[in-house]
C-alpha cells in the first residue's frame, strides 16, 4: 500500500489541525489515500498499551506520519513494524518532548510539570494556553490558537491527563536509529514547544534521513501552510517510493 498514508494527530486538539494538510495531499495526488486516524482514547498512560491499540487499528504496510505526540508515536510504530511499514514523516516532533540530560533540546521538565499540574486542576483552560504556545510564531498567532481551539474534541480530563502522560515518557531515538525505511523529519524555527536546536541534534543521530527546518513558522506549520508542507511531502513520497 505504498499509495496510502496515515498521519496521527497531536495531543488536545483532536484531527481538525491535520485536515487541511490532507485535503492538500490529496489534491497533489489522486492516487495518495490519506487517512488520519484519532489517537487513542485511553485512561492508562502505558506507552505499550498506547501503541498495541493503534497497532491494532492503523493499517500494515502504509506509510506513516504525525504532528507532535502524533509523530512519536508513529515512529515507534515505524519501528515496531519494520518492513511492514513503507516510510516515516513527523512535523513538529521532538524525539523527546521533555528534556533530559541526553536530549536537551526539549521542554524543560519543571515546565512539563507546571502543564501536567494545570491540566490537572483546569483542562479546558489548560488546552487554551496549548494551543497559544502551538500559534506562537506564526503570521496570526491569536487567529491560528482560535482555529486549533475551535476544532478541538471535548476530551476527558484522564484521557488528556494519560496522554501527557505518554507524551513525557516518550524517547523515540532508538526507534528513529532501529527504523530502516525512509525518513523525513519536518521542524519550525519559531515553534514555542519544540526548540529548532532540535532539527541539528537529530541530524547528529541520524545523518541519512532528511531533515528539514521551516524558518519562519510556528509549531502549527502544517495548518499555517497546509500546501507547502504538503509539497514538501509529497516530493518525499515520490522520491521514497521509486527506489
Amino acid at each position: 500500500m505504498r499509495n496510502r498514508l496515515i498521519l496521527l494527530p497531536g495531543w488536545g486538539l483532536g484531527i481538525s489541525p491535520l485536515e487541511p494538510l490532507a485535503a492538500a495531499l490529496q489534491g497533489l495526488d489522486e492516487h495518495l489515500r490519506v487517512e488520519i486516524e484519532p489517537l487513542p482514547e485511553l485512561e492508562s498512560g502505558d506507552l505499550q498499551e498506547w501503541l498495541d491499540e493503534l497497532d491494532s487499528t492503523v493499517p500494515l504496510d502504509a506509510w506513516l506520519g504525525g504532528w507532535s505526540l502524533g509523530g512519536m508515536l508513529a515512529s515507534e510504530l515505524a519501528a515496531r513494524r519494520g518492513d511492514r511499514c513503507c516510510g516515516l514523516l513527523t512535523l513538529a516532533s521532538n524525539p523527546s518532548f521533555v528534556a533530559h540530560e541526553q536530549w536537551p533540546s526539549a521542554m524543560p521538565g519543571e515546565t512539563f510539570d507546571a502543564f501536567l499540574a494545570g491540566c490537572s486542576a483546569d483542562p479546558r483552560m489548560t488546552l487554551k494556553r496549548f494551543s497559544l504556545l502551538c500559534a506562537q510564531g506564526a503570521e496570526d498567532p491569536r487567529g491560528l490558537s482560535r482555529l486549533m481551539l475551535g476544532g478541538a474534541p471535548h476530551t476527558s480530563t484522564p484521557v488528556l491527563m494519560a496522554g501527557l502522560e505518554v507524551l513525557a515518557q516518550l524517547d523515540t531515538r532508538q526507534a528513529l536509529q532501529a527504523f530502516r525505511g525512509p525518513q523525513l523529519h519536518l521542524f519550525a524555527g519559531l515553534d514555542g514547544l519544540v526548540p529548532a536546536e532540535a532539527a541539528g541534534d537529530l541530524l547528529a543521530l541520524l545523518p541519512d534521513v532528511e531533515i528539514g527546518l521551516i524558518e519562519q513558522a510556528s509549531h502549527g506549520f502544517l495548518l499555517e501552510d497546509p500546501h507547502g508542507v504538503a509539497g514538501a511531502i509529497q516530493a518525499f513520497l515520490h522520491e521514497s517510493g521509486d527506489d
